[in-house]
């Protein structure tokens, strides 16, 4: 049999009211992809009503701790779980989130800037969409200096959210302005597969800026961003593809919060075909 080698490195509950499925229903399908195990990690509780529709309630987080535990020890000795966290990055709550995560022992933590949600768009949004786009890259930059979190997620997922004025030649000074901070901080980046599903369909992030990380050294995770089990490690293998053509060969995983990496070329020898949707 195949060593087991990657994990799922994003994944959801229900707790955050946008995602289907238990953990352990995606614990199967890492089983059946050949995966090692999955990172749970589920939208952060945010303080007073921060975009309170699409993540878990500050009441809910010991109900999410339980949850991974819970899951964890069902899979013991098949898949490893793994409790993990996506936190929000957004200006004045960095002591916030910073509290929250010593609140448990977490192996991996992805930040993310959504411009999406009402918060952002109420501080951040104007009439000069290029300009929004420069923020979130500066926010991205600043959400890696803080030193919160392991690894960025969806990192130019804005595309999606300003698709008409979406162009890379005008953007990507600003993209490289924020891979060198990034880079000097030592924090990760995440492909992640999802993006083939969005508004502009390709992965986030987009293989030219990939090749601008690669260029810095700037390690990379990978995750399906999977909001129902049967996403678990969707794409993967087209994603390592990619990645060694923009000159990767390693992918990185976190275990306590530590970095390690492993070979693209073993990673894709030890995943299984995509199998049915779980009993």
């Amino acid at each position: 049999m195949t060593e087991r080698i990657l994990f799922e490195s994003h994944s959801h509950t229900p707790l955050c009211m946008h995602a289907d499925g238990l953990p352990s229903e995606y614990a199967e399908v890492a089983w059946q992809r050949g995966l090692k195990g999955i990172n749970v990690t589920c939208h952060n509780p945010m303080p007073n009503g921060f975009s309170a529709h699409v993540r878990m309630r500050e009441d809910q987080f010991d109900e999410y701790v339980n949850l991974v535990e819970q899951t964890r020890q069902q899979w013991e000795g098949r898949v490893e779980v793994r409790l993990g966290l996506e936190a929000d990055y957004f200006e004045g709550h960095e002591a916030y989130v910073e509290k929250q995560l010593q609140s448990a022992d977490f192996q991996f933590v992805l930040g993310s800037v959504h411009p999406q949600i009402g918060e952002f768009r109420e501080r951040y949004w104007s009439s000069d969409v290029l300009e929004v786009q420069k923020t979130y890259f500066r926010l991205l930059a600043q959400s890696a200096e803080t030193g919160l979190f392991d690894s960025l997620a969806h990192p130019d997922l804005v595309k999606n959210f300003t698709s008409e004025a979406w162009d890379l030649a005008t953007i990507m000074d600003d993209i490289r302005s924020a891979l060198d901070r990034i880079a000097a901080t030592g924090v990760a980046m995440e492909l992640n597969t999802s993006g083939v599903n969005k508004t502009i369909s390709e992965m986030n992030p987009c293989p030219e800026m990939l090749v601008e990380m690669r260029q810095r050294n700037i390690p990379v995770t990978i995750g399906a961003d999977a909001h129902q089990p049967e996403r678990v490690a969707d794409g993967y293998e087209t994603a390592m593809e990619l990645l060694q053509r923009c000159g990767y060969e390693n992918i990185s995983l976190f275990a306590g919060r530590k970095r390690y990496e492993v070979a693209i070329a073993d990673a894709l020898s030890s995943l299984q075909k995509p199998a049915c949707k779980p009993s």
